[in-house]
């Protein structure tokens, strides 16, 4: 039941991160493991909670800026996750999204992780989460948890992918455009387009790497039942760690716009460019949650 002490710094980059998952796996409930690095471990914290799950606590004892410590302590995953609210029950999903609460990228949080990382009373939101239960249940949409992980995966192409190949290059256009016209008024347009730039690129990217690669392993899987990967947990990581990145950039134009808030003396084409970035936000949320909260579960499930 002793803290295990690991001094990241006198580990080979290769065995840095195996170490530290097993030292954890090895832990009982209730202990820690403590690790002591020369720069913020957060990548660390992305890779346990995708591989390991909500079953961790991660508490920083030093925080920079030349040494930081943290402690990962391992608890029961006895929790429902914000994801899997949100999987389970379009009601919920929608006020946590109108809550601010992340359930895509950060889905595998508990609620209690949500609400304090938002500044949120925890008990007052699972009052308003009760409170959806005794609404009639949302059927605009169809029961995506009903969906086999190969059917899944084609609607999100046929969907998701489409609408990020068709938009996608009209923001990206439209934003540089604004940031030429109206940059020398309202600086910021100018990190708007950079930022809009980028999350482009990194999405296009993206979408092949899983067109190409792991959406044709998981129907593989399920049809034939043949394993393209050894496991599927690597390329999964791969792909959500690729949703985190474009989560990131989404909230730092969602804070360059101030929430997409269009000044007064706003032209048509800024008022147009605003809103397309928040119809693109929240397609790209809605596509995120449904393969780091549906898809990936399931055909982690599959493999197993």
């Amino acid at each position: 039941m002793e803290t295990v002490f690991i001094d990241v710094t006198a580990l080979e980059p290769r065995m840095k991160h195996p170490v530290i998952f097993t030292a954890f796996d090895d832990i009982a409930e209730g202990t820690a493991v403590v690790i002591h690095n020369d720069h913020d471990p957060k990548p660390l914290y992305y890779q346990l909670l995708g591989e390991r799950g909500n079953c961790f606590s991660w508490t920083y004892l030093l925080n920079g800026p030349e040494v930081w410590e943290v402690e990962i302590k391992k608890n029961s995953r006895t929790a429902e996750t914000v994801g899997e609210m949100a999987a389970k029950d379009m009601r919920k999903a929608e006020l946590l999204k109108r809550l601010g609460i992340d359930f895509c990228c950060g889905g595998k949080r508990s609620l209690e992780q949500a609400c304090d990382e938002k500044g949120l009373d925890v008990l007052r939101v699972r009052q308003q989460l009760e409170e959806e239960d005794k609404k009639p249940a949302a059927g605009s949409q169809p029961d995506f948890t009903s969906f086999k992980p190969a059917f899944l995966a084609d609607y999100i192409v046929n969907v998701h992918h489409a609408y990020v190949y068709q938009n996608a290059p009209l923001i990206e256009e439209l934003s540089q455009k604004v940031a030429a016209h109206h940059g020398a008024g309202l600086p910021f347009l100018h990190q708007v387009a950079q930022k809009t730039s980028e999350l482009v690129s990194e999405l296009l990217t993206h979408l092949k790497k899983e067109e190409a690669v792991l959406f044709p392993a998981i129907r593989l899987l399920e049809t034939e039942g043949k394993a393209v990967f050894a496991s599927l947990k690597e390329p999964i990581y791969m792909m959500e760690r690729d949703h985190d990145i474009a989560g990131e950039l989404t909230r730092e134009i969602r804070t360059l716009t101030s929430d997409y808030t269009v000044p007064e003396d706003a032209c048509n084409s800024l008022r147009m460019l605003y809103h397309k970035l928040a119809a693109f936000e929240s397609d790209l949320l809605q596509h995120i949650h449904l393969e780091n909260n549906i898809l990936f579960p399931k055909a982690l499930a599959m493999a197993k």
